[in-house]
């Protein structure tokens, strides 16, 4: 089974760079953050056609978690027992949504981004990491993934140049320590060793062509699932603005994992 992960920033802009995706690298499983739609917005009708089913959650113009699988998208599940909310009315942010894929339980996840360290966007991510480990901690039995935008940087590898991030978020050690928390209890980071290099750049100052970027993409498993990873890549191609695929793309690369049968 091949699995991905992307942050497309936008599905309804580029679903036809998805779609190529798709068909480029035979995909069976992708998890999509960043959609930015409810579901009823999201044109759905390519990846149907390819005979992919779609498990979507989006409430505005803002986040959004999809899973698109052609090898099965049983018990989904919106959000995880415990997700907190943000702001004073609490509202729970469509940042989680999980399904069986060809028997293996995939959560597309996107991480709040915390802003600034003073910012309660920040105390929002932490407590939001600390409840999703919590929450996770029952799936470690199952042949699970834990993929998607994690907006951490877990090591001074994973930043262009650490100097220039001392004071924000995404290096931070309380940060570090919350990925650092996964594996601790259990998680495995099955991409690093197949698939070094960044999964984002943004789009101030040519970054991508100069290659300033930060790793915070990941596919974080489970004992069961770790053990048949037997492969995985950035597709940075995707990323490139003169990659020639159609429309602008996305400041984030696809990640992509094999998994032995």
């Amino acid at each position: 089974m091949r699995l991905a992960t992307w942050n497309v920033n936008s599905l309804r802009t580029r679903i036809d760079r998805v779609e190529a995706f798709l068909d480029r690298h035979d995909i069976d499983v992708l998890a999509v953050q960043e959609t930015k739609a409810r579901e009823e917005q999201l044109p759905l009708m390519g990846l149907q056609a390819r005979g992919y089913e779609i498990a979507a959650h989006g409430l505005n113009q803002w986040n959004g978690v999809a899973l698109i699988s052609r090898v099965g998208l049983d018990d989904v599940a919106v959000g995880f027992a415990g997700q907190p909310g943000f702001g004073e009315a609490g509202d729970i942010e469509a940042r989680a949504i999980g399904a069986t894929c060809g028997g293996v339980r995939v959560w597309s996840l996107y991480i709040p981004n915390g802003r600034k360290p003073d910012d309660p966007h920040y105390v929002y991510k932490l407590d939001w990491l600390a409840r999703l480990r919590e929450a996770a901690s029952a799936w470690l039995d199952l042949p699970t993934a834990l993929v998607g935008d994690w907006n951490i940087c877990p090591t001074d590898d994973d930043v262009f140049d650490i100097a220039q991030f001392k004071n924000s978020t995404h290096v931070t050690p309380a940060e570090r320590a919350a990925f650092q928390a996964f594996l601790d209890g259990g998680w495995s980071e099955v991409t690093r060793a197949h698939a070094p290099g960044y999964t984002y750049w943004d789009y101030y100052r040519q970054r991508f062509e100069r290659d300033r970027g930060l790793k915070i993409d990941f596919v974080l498993g489970s004992d069961s699932f770790a053990e048949r990873v037997k492969g995985a890549f950035i597709d940075r191609e995707e990323r490139d603005p003169n990659d020639g695929f159609p429309g602008a793309p996305s400041d984030h690369a696809p990640v992509v994992v094999d998994l032995a049968d």
